[in-house]
């Protein structure tokens, strides 16, 4: 059974969700707007070790933090919660503004970190509004299933009344300038159809990390951890079990 906790930490509070035992360990981090519940399809896709979902402050069932959290304290926070409740290095997997969330963590906090996945990452600095970046996420959903539109439209319901500030604080982030920094083995995963992360910025991101490679999977689109996520849970178990 899964198992559900809160953790605080420096005046913010994530929830946590724990499933399996062993390793490797999967940590999941959301995008803008969403929450944990969003990856219950890739959980039942990523077999053997155990994985960690969190809602972050904010959302999901997090409460709201008394200010809006940047990117890099965001990175603090769920660095804390690994330091202090798991036992080893971890796969950490961010979609979307989980990507800037985990790269921050490689960057600031490298020993708790194995593997790095960064799914349709954002934010692409040609489209660095909000206005923009709403925009290219209104035309790719269009095209999803209701159950992915109705999850998602649920989600950003329940990110309250301070969606406006967590965009700037996602935007205020540029990844473009930390990826040099983060060593640890990393997978770029893009769905084909993509219109929140354009190609040309994802091959971008995978060529600016130390040790990136670059994955396209094809018929999807951003939303490509959401909806049917055995082929992105095939990229990332093979790649979590690559020893090269």
């Amino acid at each position: 059974m899964p198992r559900v906790e809160r953790y605080a930490h420096a005046g913010a509070t994530m929830v946590v969700e724990r499933k399996g035992h062993g390793s490797p360990v999967y940590v999941l981090v959301h995008g803008i707007g969403m929450g944990r519940s969003v990856f219950a399809d890739l959980v039942r896709h990523l077999g053997d070790g155990e994985v960690v979902a969190v809602d972050l402050p904010g959302y999901g069932e997090a409460p709201e933090p008394p200010r809006v959290l940047t990117i890099e304290r965001t990175a603090d926070l769920v660095a804390a919660y690994l330091r202090a409740h798991v036992e080893r290095p971890a796969v950490l997997i961010g979609h979307s503004m989980g990507a800037q969330v985990v790269l921050e963590v490689a960057v600031r906090h490298p020993a708790v970190v194995e593997r790095l996945v960064l799914v349709g990452p954002t934010v692409d600095p040609s489209a660095r509004t909000a206005p923009q970046q709403l925009w290219r996420l209104l035309r790719d959903i269009a095209v999803e299933s209701p159950r992915v539109i109705g999850r998602g439209a649920r989600e950003y319901v329940r990110a309250g009344p301070h969606l406006r500030a967590k965009f700037r604080a996602m935007l205020a982030h540029h990844p473009e300038e930390v990826l040099a920094r983060a060593h640890a083995p990393a997978l770029v995963i893009r769905g084909e159809d993509d219109l929140v992360a354009p190609r040309a910025w994802c091959r971008r991101v995978a060529a600016g990390l130390p040790h990136g490679r670059y994955a396209e999977i094809a018929d999807h689109g951003h939303e490509t951890m959401i909806r049917d996520a055995a082929p992105a849970a095939r990229l990332i178990t093979a790649f979590a079990a690559d020893a090269g």
